[in-house]
């Protein structure tokens, strides 16, 4: 029998490899020391964590920026719905982009796009410039996740992968724990405006930093083998070619992929459904008017977000271990996603329900405690069903890594921002117990895809293959 360390080191894949393709690929792993890839792991997390600061700080903002504006909390609302549209296209654009011309330039050319369009934000004085300013910078910070999602797959082994995706995203989630926080601060006590410019001067430091210290991580032949076949005949005389960045939402023909990212949807929407209408629900029920005190309550959110994914990343690497040495060393990706068990069947739907059940009938400071620790609750879960599934991703699309992880933001983006704009109008007609219990229900929908993707996992890559790469690396 197979031990976990064995396993830790085995080499057989599920389908049988030649020696020398493996010794490609341990060169491939073994480009950068440990060192480095923490280093690049860092420098990685902190543009993903610009994204999550261009959207938290703006949250509990919205209502200073209606009035200032004269306009209404709803409109405002829809610069946040415009600005979750243009972040999935811009990931689809931006990852299309890095995997044929590489990960660093992508970073490049995409971090400006924020740096001005913070600044456009910041000099905003009408509702029509604030929306097309927040799309620019939505469009801007969109690379963050998706592009560093692959170069975490170029730089690391499947064993490992998981917990270095983990650290990857809970470092980026510092930015929901922090940014509302901030956001509401400079609101109270300043302007919302001042947020905006402190956007600019990170996305800044973050171009610099990249330009200084970040080198190319994706392996140079399979950049070449891409930019060949997009450029087809003579295409070693080009020297860009035009990419169709909605060409990897074909990906999504994959019932893998599919069921997966319809399932992390359901449990990301529940976030949304939470933190989107704070100053609505916890502010009306609550008597709270301060937007540093709202602020407040987004952090306990983004503590969990920081707790759940290194979390996550862990149990999902275990849970590959441990089935690879249960097989004797057989791999079979989707027991990656048995890490998501938990997260998906408790607490993600009944975190979101209690804190609607909390909110409108528990007065006071318990209703208050117990919303708080939903909050946390939710942001770990969340994680405990995202992380691993990033991870699956990349696993069983390795060559097509930030794509496939960028066509499935783009699918969750665009339904998330379609929920948002209900939750609201939701939440007025039916209450916030109701809404939330409605949310809940399609978490516990979205388990049952989870369930369907583990039982009959190989069974539906043979339907639609896709370029499935199922050689555990």
């Amino acid at each position: 029998m197979l031990t976990e360390e064995d396993a830790l080191h085995e080499e057989t894949p599920l389908l049988a490899q030649a020696a020398d393709e493996s010794s490609t690929h341990d060169a491939q792993y073994d480009r950068f020391t440990p060192s480095q890839k923490r280093f690049i792991v860092g420098l990685l997390s902190w543009c993903g964590f610009l994204p999550f600061l261009a959207s938290g700080s703006f949250v509990p903002s919205v209502p200073e920026i209606a009035r200032e504006l004269n306009s209404t909390g709803a409109i405002i609302n829809l610069a946040i719905t415009l600005s979750i549209a243009c972040s999935a296209v811009g990931s689809l654009l931006w990852a299309t982009y890095s995997g044929t011309y590489g990960r660093r330039p992508t970073y490049l050319w995409s971090l400006p796009c924020l740096c001005i369009g913070s600044v456009g934000v910041a000099l905003a004085h009408g509702v029509p410039s604030l929306m097309f300013w927040r799309v620019v910078q939505a469009f801007g910070s969109s690379s963050g996740l998706s592009v560093g999602a692959g170069a975490i797959g170029d730089m690391y082994r499947l064993e490992e992968r998981g917990t270095a995706m983990g650290i990857f995203f809970g470092a980026s989630f510092v930015g929901p724990a922090i940014a509302p926080v901030a956001g509401g601060l400079a609101t109270h006590y300043a302007t919302w405006r001042a947020a905006q410019w402190a956007i600019f001067a990170m996305g800044l430091g973050a171009y610099a930093l990249i330009v200084l210290w970040l080198p190319e991580t994706l392996d140079p032949a399979v950049a070449r083998a891409k930019f060949l076949q997009a450029a087809g005949e003579g295409g070693e005389h080009r020297t860009f070619v035009w990419l169709n960045p909605f060409k990897s939402l074909a990906l999504l023909r994959s019932p893998n992929i599919l069921l997966t990212t319809i399932a992390g949807t359901t449990a990301h929407m529940s976030d949304y459904a939470l933190l989107i209408p704070l100053s609505y629900t916890i502010g009306k029920a609550y008597g709270i008017t301060n937007e540093a005190v709202i602020g407040m309550f987004f952090l306990a959110s983004g503590v969990g977000n920081i707790v759940g994914a290194p979390l996550a990343g862990s149990l999902s690497d275990r849970a590959v271990i441990h089935g690879r040495a249960r097989r004797g060393g057989t791999w079979v990706p989707e027991d990656r996603l048995r890490a998501t068990y938990w997260g998906a069947l408790v607490f993600v739907p009944l975190s979101c329900a209690v804190f609607g059940l909390a909110t409108q009938f528990v007065p006071g400071p318990l209703g208050i405690a117990i919303d708080v620790v939903c909050l946390f609750v939710n942001g770990v879960a969340v994680d405990l069903v995202l992380t691993p599934m990033s991870s699956y991703y990349v696993d069983i699309l390795h060559s097509r890594s930030a794509e496939v992880w960028a066509a499935s933001a783009a699918f969750r983006q665009v339904a998330i921002a379609l929920s948002a704009a209900a939750i609201l109008p939701l939440i007025e007609l039916f209450g916030v117990a109701a809404t939330n219990a409605i949310f809940a229900g399609i978490c516990w929908a979205g388990f049952a895809l989870i369930i369907l993707t583990l039982r009959y996992g190989d069974r539906m890559r043979a339907w639609v293959d896709v370029g499935y790469s199922l050689d555990g690396r």
